[in-house]
Order: C-alpha cells, then structure tokens, then sequence
C-alpha cells in the first residue's frame, strides 16, 4: 500500500502551527486521530471528528439519537468512520480533510496530501517528519482564546498577566517560547512506532 505526505497545519494560527507526517495509505481515521495527537501534541481527551465537504466522519457515541449536536451540525450529513482509512477519504495529491478536535474549543487541522509515495520496507505505518511552532494548550479557547493568552503573557502590565503565566505553569524568568516544538521528535517517532 501507497504512503502519503501529509501536512497537519492548525487553521487560523499566526505563526502557522504544522507538522509533517507520512502514513500508510491504509491507516484507520481513528489511527489517523492518534497520530495527530502524538505529534502535536495534544493530550487526547477531548471528542474529534474528519470534515470532507459536507460530510462528517466520526465515530458515533452512545447516545447520538439525543445528542444535543444534531441541531448544531446545520444539516451535515454524518457517517460512521469505525472501519474507514485515509484513503477512503483523501484520493490523491493536494486532496485536503478537516480534522476538528474538541468541539469546544474546535481545534481544526487542514490535512492535506502533499506526496504519494511508495510503500515502505521498513514495517513503519507512520513517522513524523518536521513541523514548527508550539501547539497551544488544552482548553485555552480555541486558536483565538490562543492569542488572547499570548497577548496577555506579551504584556506584564495586563491584569490577567500573573493569572495567565500561573495557568501555564511559568515558572519566575520562564518564557513561553512558540517557535519550540515543544518535543523530542525521536521520542515522537518512538511512540508513533508504538501505535
């Protein structure tokens, strides 16, 4: 099976937040999820859904039949994506997905197919190639809450200031560096070896 090269860019952010990944063709949107958790990384504890066009990939909960979601959607179809694979939904090179993680704060990812290369020998079914800029935290707002917090963390003078750094766990002199990754990439491939 094929691999593609793909470019995970967070929308909206400034400077663009992106990382690069390459994964079998074949790999589950829900191994997908999990790759995209690893490397930019979030902590995995929040719902997440694959937007192609209109249509909405997910896996679907318990209690969808009640779900309070339905009205929010506006008309968006919505299929179980339990057994589907990157393939079943991106075609080809520059083809792009939206992947949205926490509804609440709606981190969305354009994901979109930079290569199609050939399959691999090496038993590798994804590996993280390079990206830039740190990924916001959990639960901040969303990419806006983001640059609020920045702005905040920029300006000692703000009133939210000591609260904003106390929330990021800054530590006397510490600075919130954007531009680090904020992660070893070995120890990222390592894990993504693990899936």
């Amino acid at each position: 099976m094929n691999r593609f090269q793909l470019k995970i860019s967070l929308k909206d952010s400034k400077p663009l937040i992106w990382r690069r990944v390459i994964v079998d063709a074949n790999l589950l949107l829900e191994d997908l999820h999990q790759v995209i958790q690893i490397v930019m990384p979030w902590t995995n504890s929040h719902l997440h859904q694959f937007i192609k066009g209109e249509i909405i990939f997910s896996i679907p909960e318990e209690d969808d039949e009640n779900s309070p979601w339905g009205d929010f959607l506006g008309g968006f179809e919505t299929v179980d994506s339990t057994n589907m694979t990157i393939s079943d939904l991106l075609l080809g090179e520059k083809d792009k997905m939206i992947y949205e993680y926490d509804f609440g704060d709606s981190w969305r990812h354009a994901v979109v197919v930079e290569k199609i290369l050939p399959p691999s020998d090496k038993g590798i079914r994804a590996e993280y190639v390079t990206g830039k800029n740190a990924c916001p935290p959990e639960d901040c707002g969303g990419i806006y809450g983001y640059m609020d917090l920045l702005q905040r963390l920029s300006n000692p003078k703000s009133e939210d200031y000591k609260w904003s750094r106390e929330w990021m766990g800054l530590k006397r002199g510490e600075t919130l560096d954007i531009k680090e990754l904020g992660f070893n990439p070995d120890e990222i491939n390592k894990s993504l070896s693990e899936l």
